[in-house]
């Protein structure tokens, strides 16, 4: 009788530090773990995050075969430009005179292709969520329409001489507004020739290229002081 009673005994204590240390823990977890309540949203950054939105084309861009006999040039690039930088006119008729654009123009250029009717690749538009196409994107009256001018075309961006260092990633000599979707310009058998990349696959492309900042200040050479010089 006295046998059990020691051994009730040890049972109940036992089982009270179990559960003691069982709730130690748990409390030691609870305070361990700090939620963060007061947590804002981060702002998104446009130019970064429209880096991602065709990502799910890229690797189909890296398979893509180049046709060599239906490329797109620098020099027809800007052919359909008033300017560097400008937007890009229509080079062929419009089907619907009255349309924004949004249900014709994007039938091709949203995603690209190629199209017979024009024995051409569709360029693919980055900014495809901007259905006026319209707006900015006119067809080409160039025949009869506009005389000769002394208008001042300012010359477009060289290729390839852009880098801060022989070897390194180029840098994105124009601006990014209505461009922020590398992919759309860079990749696929659209792409300009000269500027099509050969690593769609890597669609991170602001953690290399970086958008040029042409701000200079004059500066000296710069010339350390030795202890010597600093103490007379």
């Amino acid at each position: 009788m006295k046998r059990t009673v020691i051994i009730s005994l040890f049972a109940i204590l036992f089982v009270g530090f179990l559960i003691n240390w069982i709730y130690s823990y748990q409390k030691g977890l609870e305070e361990a773990y700090i939620p963060i309540s007061e947590e804002k949203e981060v702002p998104i950054i446009p130019s970064e995050k429209a880096v991602f939105e065709r990502s799910e084309f890229a690797l189909d861009y890296l398979r893509m075969p180049v046709n060599e006999n239906h490329q797109r040039t620098l020099a027809t690039y800007y052919q359909n430009r008033a300017y560097s930088g400008a937007p890009p006119s229509i080079p062929h008729a419009v089907s619907d005179k009255r349309t924004m654009g949004g249900k014709v123009c994007l039938q091709c250029h949203e995603n690209g292709g190629f199209v017979d009717k024009f024995n051409a690749y569709a360029p693919v538009t980055p900014h495809p969520q901007m259905v006026n196409c319209k707006q900015c994107h006119v067809e080409q009256q160039t025949q009869n329409t506009f005389k000769p001018s002394n208008f001042y075309k300012k010359p477009a961006p060289a290729v390839g001489v852009n880098n801060a260092l022989p070897g390194s990633p180029p840098a994105i000599p124009h601006q990014l507004q209505m461009r922020e979707n590398c992919l759309s310009c860079h990749a696929g058998p659209a792409a300009v020739k000269e500027i099509r990349v050969n690593h769609p696959d890597r669609i991170n492309c602001r953690q290399c290229h970086v958008p040029i900042k042409r701000s200079y200040e004059n500066a000296s050479l710069f010339v350390r002081a030795n202890a010597n010089t600093a103490s007379k």
